[in-house]
């Protein structure tokens, strides 16, 4: 038998791993009300059953999982979500600054650009925040050493004559 995960992943993917519109036409707006009541109240512990969190939020227990899986990134405690069942008990405990950062990787801009965002951060922390993890993903090159220029290994010969020699 399947876990409840694998049967959610069954609904939200095809065969050839594409998205099914239908389904996520129904999970993000669940999702992004589930967001907007934690952010709303400064929710930083969500706890509960599966089956509870679903009853509270309105959602299936596919949904409850799902959502876990969303977050796993960022808490202290990671979930199996493979092993997760109705009566497993779920307890999120919520960095907000992660769940900023997490949701403008995952480019979820119907997400980071919640009005509740403004009960948590000012505009400008916001905005640092987002400019921070999309720095975090640019690759920073230094400066290449040209064949001519000194050894960077402090030999006193150009390049090409010392460590460069072997390239």
């Amino acid at each position: 038998m399947s876990s409840i995960y694998e049967q959610w992943l069954n609904k939200a993917f095809s065969k050839d791993g594409r998205s099914v519109d239908a389904v996520w036409d129904v999970y993000l707006p669940a999702e992004q009300k589930v967001y907007e009541y934690i952010l709303e109240n400064k929710v930083t512990n969500l706890s509960g059953t599966v089956t509870e969190l679903g009853e509270r939020f309105n959602m299936s227990a596919e949904y409850v999982i799902a959502f876990v899986d969303g977050l796993n990134d960022i808490l202290p405690k990671k979930y199996d979500v493979r092993k997760l069942d109705e009566n497993s008990q779920i307890n999120l405990d919520i960095d907000f600054e992660k769940l900023y950062k997490k949701m403008v990787e995952y480019r979820a801009d119907h997400l980071y650009t919640l009005p509740q965002w403004n009960n948590i951060f000012d505009e400008t922390k916001q905005k640092a925040l987002f400019a921070e993890q999309r720095n975090s993903r640019t690759v920073v090159k230094g400066k290449k050493i040209g064949r001519n220029d000194p050894c960077p290994c402090g030999s006193g010969k150009k390049y090409k004559h010392c460590c460069g020699a072997n390239l």
